[in-house]
């Protein structure tokens, strides 16, 4: 079963009076790209939370974000007014020579690093990170089971879209077959308007075949076929084959461009059109299989 790069997990660890909130969410993208807010109290431990989710996670725009809210509403946080101080001069001089006016200083400060925490040095306990450890667990945990949601959807997505592209395929026969016919007559009208060339028709006969076999799409249309089929066993392969549709919708698209290039006759493009619209979504959503 295929699965989504896109998704969004949560946990929630109460410890000593905190509640420590863990949130990661996924998008597409061609690897794993990791962003991550961490606290200061649990910097220490960065690389291994890194390390947890780069074991479960193996391609994906991915942030990772872990912040504290105190239980107790009574307890505010100190200013750190002295680093509050130094951010205001430095801003202020930045905002004069760029002529910015209007800034809502205290609005602004308040949200500058290290400002609203506490001064003193807080050590990570090792119960503490236990507790704090299990709930990325748990967030990545409901993060793969979003994506697996997902992956589910675009798999019912995939498969009609497959069969849409079938349907075409068989809806093209009628008029391949009729054009083989109009295409001889079309021939043998024309030169029969030109009274004063002779022509062997023999000859003829062979250069129509020739002509025909040209047009053929038979092997296009077995080439199509056998991309189908991959493309749904491919499916039902363990997680990570995204790029191996994304490679097969390829192929689908040269054997379909093929077909229109070789289709003379309206009928028969205007199938090509809506088969070549069936694929295109199916490249758009395939950017999202992990």
């Amino acid at each position: 079963m295929i699965q989504s790069m896109t998704g969004y997990g949560k946990a929630v660890v109460n410890y000593n009076g905190k509640k420590i909130h863990v949130e990661i969410k996924s998008l597409n993208s061609k690897q794993l790209d990791l962003s991550t807010r961490i606290p200061q109290l649990y910097r220490e431990k960065e690389m291994e939370i890194r390390q947890l989710i780069g074991e479960c996670l193996t391609r994906g725009k991915v942030e990772f974000c872990l912040y504290i809210e105190s239980e107790d509403a009574t307890e505010a946080h100190p200013v750190n007014t002295k680093l509050m101080q130094n951010y205001y001069e430095q801003l202020k001089g930045f905002a004069e020579d760029n002529h910015f006016e209007g800034v809502d200083w205290i609005r602004t400060l308040v949200r500058m690093p290290d400002v609203m925490t506490k001064t003193e040095v807080e050590v990570l306990a090792e119960d503490e990170w236990l507790m704090v450890r299990q709930g990325v667990q748990e967030a990545i945990g409901h993060l793969v089971d979003f994506r697996t949601q997902e992956g589910a959807a675009l798999e019912k997505k995939f498969g009609e879209k497959l069969d849409n592209i079938e349907r075409l395929m068989h809806d093209i026969e009628p008029y391949e077959k009729a054009r083989v016919e109009k295409i001889r007559q079309r021939i043998v009208d024309g030169l029969k308007q030109l009274t004063e060339v002779e022509y062997d028709q023999n000859r003829l006969e062979q250069e129509l075949i020739y002509y025909i076999e040209k047009l053929d799409i038979s092997e296009e249309k077995q080439r199509l076929t056998n991309h189908l089929k991959y493309f749904r066993e491919t499916m039902t392969d363990q997680a990570g084959q995204g790029k191996k549709l994304g490679f097969i919708a390829q192929e689908m698209g040269r054997e379909i461009n093929t077909t229109g290039s070789k289709s003379n006759q309206a009928e028969m493009q205007n199938i090509v059109v809506m088969m070549k619209d069936e694929l295109e979504q199916i490249k758009e959503q395939v950017l999202n299989v992990l």
